[in-house]
């Protein structure tokens, strides 16, 4: 094996073990700081310098995202008049892999003194940062990766895996679930898939359908005639409720079966699919889409709580919007 392949896997084992060493760590004092940020009037400000700096702002854009609102404030600006943005009812979450680092132990007598708590993620709790800070996550004694253990490493892989196990079991304990979560990510890939079924549906003139009685040429018409020619169109009673759907599929049915005939005095209720299936509107695009697969179609009556006719949901809405791939 390649000397270099064979190093870059000994460093990876060595972030894996640093990982697997501050999950064997986890104590009473993570249940603690989960409490306290449960309790918060305010929100979890995170701090710390260098790597440890940028380990804080990604902690605090998850939190951020999922429901816990969250500040990254940068030490050494933190001094310079950013210890405003620092209030009564915040909490610090202060990062130091050695709890020596200058600037964050400077940030801990101002914020004390508006009565804002101090979490220290570090690895010791007997550390300066540690002695200071109401509460401590210990990430433990950790040694670097690489020839010459230097470049932070395996420290801010145990501090990112902490943090995000922190923020996480937060979440949970908030009940924070994926209609929350779409709320904070409404772009991209992850916004898209969890839209719901009512924001893709075609409702209004993009949803045909037809009264229970009309005849195959009429639902045709309304096929034919529809904004996206979706190909289907839904059968209702008078009340709006859905009884039925016809697809271009039962159109060729109908001929093989019947003929060509006169289209103008067969009945689409003779041909089409009594109660088919459906979709809710509140379903998640993403299940959509695995239901669709599952049942091998391309289109779904969306009905809702009393069974009206509400929108139609076509395969290629989800792939105009990428949720498929």
């Amino acid at each position: 094996m390649d000397s270099r392949i064979a190093r870059a896997r000994s460093i990876i084992d060595s972030e894996a073990d640093a990982v697997r060493r501050v999950g064997q760590r986890i104590d009473a004092s993570f249940e603690q700081v989960v409490d306290r940020i449960l309790e918060l009037p305010g929100r979890v400000v995170t701090a710390g310098m260098g790597k440890a700096g940028i380990i804080a702002q990604k902690i605090s854009a998850t939190f951020a995202s999922t429901g816990t609102p969250s500040i990254f404030l940068h030490p050494a600006e933190a001094i310079h008049g950013d210890l405003g943005r620092v209030t009564s009812g915040d909490l610090l979450l202060a990062m130091s892999k050695s709890g020596e680092t200058e600037e964050v132990l400077r940030l801990l007598a101002p914020v004390k003194a508006v009565d804002v708590p101090v979490v220290a993620m570090t690895q010791s709790r007997d550390s300066t940062l540690g002695r200071h800070a109401d509460a401590v996550l210990e990430i433990g004694e950790v040694d670097e990766a690489g020839n010459f253990r230097l470049a932070p490493s395996c420290s801010t892989t145990a501090m990112i895996a902490l943090g995000d196990a922190l923020a996480l079991v937060v979440q949970e304990c908030r009940n924070f679930g994926p209609e929350d979560f779409a709320r904070f990510h409404p772009g991209g890939d992850l916004g898209r898939r969890l839209m719901k079924v009512e924001e893709l549906m075609r409702k209004d003139d993009r949803n045909p359908r037809v009264q229970t009685g009309a005849t195959v040429i009429e639902a045709l018409r309304i096929m034919t005639s529809t904004p996206g020619r979706p190909g289907a169109t839904s059968v209702v009673d008078p009340d709006g409720k859905l009884i039925g759907f016809f697809t271009d599929g039962d159109l060729r049915r109908m001929l093989e079966s019947k003929g060509h005939g006169n289209l103008d005095e067969v009945a689409i209720d003779e041909y089409m699919t009594r109660d088919p299936m459906t979709l809710d509107p509140d379903t998640f695009a993403m299940e959509a889409l695995a239901y669709l697969a599952s049942k091998n179609i391309d289109q779904t009556p969306v009905v809702g709580a009393r069974g009206e006719l509400v929108g139609l949901l076509d395969v290629q809405d989800l792939i105009d919007l990428k949720v498929v791939g």
